[in-house]
């Protein structure tokens, strides 16, 4: 499978191809549960809602506990393979389950069963990808082909997600109602993300050294120490700003392109062209840390990004095939927030490593996790309320207050924020040379 810490590129590919279902599943729900519920099976907005927010309660909380119960386990499946394999079915039936809603309900039994379903989904979601990702500390020492095992991940989960945006509303449409093509929907990427989930499993294999061993330190003072790791918290900052700027980009863009430029009927395409330039770009900005530094690469990679995306603000009112050139460059430029910062984790656990002795890889995944959702939920959040404070009505001509807030904070306001995280990770401090320093003391102290 591999030569000490160089992976093969079927090594890399077999645990990229474990992250496929995860994106496609990830996709169709933020595009379409809602409307599933909604315009699929009639339930009233905001009981929907409501019965979402139940479940995100709980997501907030469970990454770092699976985080931390996965250090923990040792077993003859490994130490992450273990909530793979025996995770993959549990996770296919919550994902149906998540796109099925029986009828003739109450209201409340409806909100309870949202809760549920949405509980259980993100339980078994959580419990199978964070080990997972875990994995990527545990395959490899090796500074840069972290990086290049990221790169492959990623590589296959951005085709992935564009399926999932686009391949959910064509399957939906073959169908006589779209309740029937939802849970079909439900069903079939279910069973995707369960069957390769196992083709992951089978064709990795854990370091006996690692799974073998399990943390001692408790959840809650596993979950504190994280944050007194210096680099480690650096990087979440620098992670966590630069998230709430794509998720205010990703958030906006349909405001943005349908009533500034007046080009709704392209949102699909703009966005695809995105996408698809991250894709395209994932390996040249791996291939340029091999000669960089991951921190450096990762901010020159937001400076493009932010400097695309301010653009926008100069574009004049109607339709624009500027917007298709941005959004390419866009992409190549946020392409390095798909490839650096999980590349980057795993060098932050052997400083932990060399701190504590213990290998606390799930935990810091963990808090990964949850640091990932709470931005998602910031942008969201932020998004709504510049909407709500500048006046905007849906479906109707905008006011130039409310295009103003639209393209401030689809263009400019990004831009800043992320220039914020730049010198974070100019000057991060786990280099190519350190990373080096800190594995031989490792050694030395093994």
């Amino acid at each position: 499978m591999e030569q000490g810490d160089k992976l093969t590129w079927k090594s890399k590919l077999l645990y990229g191809v474990g992250d496929v279902g995860n994106a496609m599943v990830n996709s169709a729900i933020l595009f379409f549960l809602l409307i599933f519920y909604t315009d699929a099976a009639l339930i009233i907005p905001a009981l929907a809602g409501g019965a979402l927010a139940v479940g995100k309660l709980w997501d907030a909380v469970n990454d770092p506990l699976f985080g931390w119960i996965s250090d923990r386990t040792t077993s003859r499946f490994g130490k992450r393979r273990v909530y793979m394999i025996f995770g993959a079915l549990p996770l296919a039936v919550s994902v149906a389950l998540l796109w099925r809603v029986p009828s003739g309900l109450p209201d409340a039994a409806i909100f309870a069963w949202i809760a549920f379903t949405f509980i259980f989904y993100d339980t078994m979601n959580t419990l199978t990808s964070v080990p997972y990702y875990a994995l990527t500390a545990e395959l490899t020492e090796d500074y840069d082909e972290r990086a290049s095992l990221t790169a492959y991940r990623m590589t296959l989960g951005v085709p992935a997600y564009l399926v999932g945006a686009a391949l959910t509303p064509a399957l939906v449409g073959l169908f006589a109602t779209k309740l029937t093509g939802y849970e079909t929907v439900g069903i079939l990427y279910g069973l995707v993300a369960a069957a390769v989930l196992w083709v992951s499993a089978a064709g990795i294999r854990e370091r006996k050294e690692i799974s073998g061993r399990k943390v001692e330190t408790p959840p809650i003072r596993g979950f504190f120490a994280t944050l007194q790791n210096r680099p480690f918290v650096q990087l979440i900052v620098a992670y966590l700003i630069a998230n709430v700027a794509f998720s205010l980009l990703q958030t906006l863009l349909a405001y943005f392109l349908t009533y500034q430029l007046r080009m709704e009927d392209q949102v699909p395409i703009v966005m695809g062209l995105l996408l698809i330039s991250i894709g395209v770009f994932l390996f040249p900005w791996k291939m340029l840390s091999d000669r960089w530094n991951k921190g450096p690469a990762y901010a020159l990679g937001l400076a493009i990004g932010g400097i695309a995306a301010a653009s926008t603000f100069l574009l004049p009112p109607g339709p624009t095939p500027l917007i298709y050139l941005i959004a390419v460059i866009a992409g190549m430029g946020l392409s390095a927030q798909w490839v650096f910062p999980w590349a980057m984790v795993p060098d932050v656990v052997e400083h932990d490593r060399l701190e504590t002795g213990e290998r606390r890889g799930g935990m810091y995944y963990g808090v990964w996790g949850f640091a990932f959702k709470l931005t998602g939920m910031l942008g969201i959040g932020l998004s709504s309320l510049v909407l709500q404070i500048s006046g905007y009505i849906p479906n109707v001509e905008q006011t130039t207050e409310t295009l103003r807030a639209i393209r401030l904070f689809f263009g400019p306001i990004p831009l800043a924020t992320l220039l914020i995280a730049v010198p974070l990770l100019i000057w991060y401090p786990i280099t190519r040379k350190t990373h080096a320093e800190l594995l031989a003391k490792l050694e030395a102290n093994s």
